[in-house]
């Protein structure tokens, strides 16, 4: 899974990456900075309690193991991540980011880095669009004071971009197609438009949409071959939210008046995405300080404790300044990471599966308790999770087993949230 981190230059793309990645990138106060994609993880609570939590109340009925000691680090987890970690039972999973190049107008004709741009996008699942809700840089991202730009216009330059793109790529040979479709049926035209954008990841699913959306706000439109603007807005648009939700960041928010995004909120909602008030530069500086050893803070938290290094290195004015910090992020939805976790579990409907070899002890081959957290798609069978954890399982799938009830299941069996499932196959 990939997220895309998409936006006019100079908005504090490259900031939010860092301060999710903990990736040190280029950042300057001039368009560009990004010329080529920064790719990154972001590490995403997840979010209901580790699977361990279970196991372990399981273990310390049985005797077979204490209860937490209070000076242990991981407070109480057990389980033994191949990536990631996990402490007091929550579990952090990879999420893959990708900060691409700035964003300005005509990118869907080749200006600026668009080409770049819009392949890069291609390989995303969903965006996060970071629009300066300050109002500080105009549409080309150039410093202007704040209050300069409209956040509103700002989102709606980028779905314009993305939609006319769309539509470029459909209108090629769109005439042929439906033609085509005039002498075989509707579904010639279908599949014209799959072929036409199987490379930006497109779906007769989203294809599907499109028309859809054609037919419905245009009743009275003639037949495919004679459709005009409208039904193409119409149809590129459809297919831009099913393919590229957006949801965005609104950074900068500790300089703009408190609430005078909710306008772009409302917006954003409507189309399917979620709207939470950020400020990466802030976010960053407690980020480095926390991977520094300064303070203890979770993922997505404004608050934070100071470490005995904190205690030792922090002088007076440096406490004042992160607690300035802190008290900066107190805003709904727990900043980047809420955001990306909004995205992650809402907008894309992930769930989390722990395949495992023992059902009986919850391990691999090597006894790595609850090793991997995959974040799988809604309606993922059994079958499908093998094939996640490796192309061999799936291909050599016998059966699953639920590894809660010891219940053998099938190959069709759709995975739910939280299944810690024992997989066997032909190897």
């Amino acid at each position: 899974m990939r997220i895309g981190l998409v936006g006019k230059p100079n908005v504090g793309k490259s900031t939010t990456f860092s301060a999710m990645t903990q990736t040190p990138v280029d950042i300057a106060n001039y368009p560009f900075t990004t010329i080529e994609p920064n790719v990154g993880v972001a590490w995403l609570p997840l979010p209901s309690v580790c699977a361990c939590s279970e196991l372990r109340a399981r273990r310390e009925e049985t005797g077979r193991l204490e209860p937490s000691a209070e000076d242990d680090p991981r407070r109480g987890s057990i389980c033994t991540p191949n990536s990631g970690s996990c402490t007091d039972h929550r579990r952090l999973v990879p999420v893959t980011l990708v900060d691409v190049a700035g964003l300005v107008p005509g990118a869907h004709e080749g200006k600026g880095r668009g080409n770049q741009f819009l392949s890069d996008l291609a390989r995303c699942d969903a965006l996060i669009q970071v629009v300066d809700v300050s109002g500080s840089t105009d549409i080309d991202g150039n410093p202007v004071g704040s209050g300069g730009s409209d956040p509103i216009e700002e989102h709606r330059f980028l779905v314009n971009e993305l939609e006319e793109w769309i539509a470029g790529i459909l209108s090629t040979g769109w005439k042929r197609g439906a033609r085509k479709a005039q002498a075989e049926g509707d579904r010639a035209l279908i599949d014209y438009a799959v072929e036409q954008l199987t490379g930006i990841g497109a779906t007769e699913h989203h294809v599907v949409a499109g028309f859809n959306a054609v037919r419905s706000g245009h009743p009275d439109a003639d037949v495919p071959w004679d459709w005009g603007e409208a039904e193409m807005k119409s149809m590129s648009s459809a297919i831009r939210s099913e393919l590229f939700p957006i949801s965005v960041a609104a950074n900068k928010a500790d300089l703009a008046m408190s609430g005078s995004w909710a306008p772009l909120a409302e917006m954003i909602g409507s189309d399917g995405g979620v709207l939470i008030a950020t400020s990466a530069e802030a976010e960053l500086a407690l980020s480095r300080a926390s991977q520094a050893g300064l303070i203890e803070r979770s993922p997505g938290e404004s608050e934070f404790e100071i470490t005995q290094e904190g205690e030792e290195r922090l002088s007076q004015a440096q406490r004042k300044a992160l607690d300035a910090i802190s008290e900066s992020l107190v805003w709904d939805g727990g900043g980047l990471v809420g955001l990306l976790s909004e995205v992650v579990f809402g907008t894309l409907s992930r769930r989390v599966a722990y395949p495992v070899q023992d059902e009986t002890h919850w391990v691999d081959g090597d006894g790595n308790t609850l090793p991997d957290a995959l974040l799988v798609e809604q309606g993922t069978t059994a079958k499908g999770l093998a094939y996640a954890v490796h192309s061999d399982l799936g291909d050599g799938f016998i059966r699953a087993v639920d590894a809660r009830s010891s219940r053998v299941i099938g190959a069709e069996h759709e995975v739910q949230d939280g299944d810690v499932i024992s997989i066997y196959a032909k190897t």
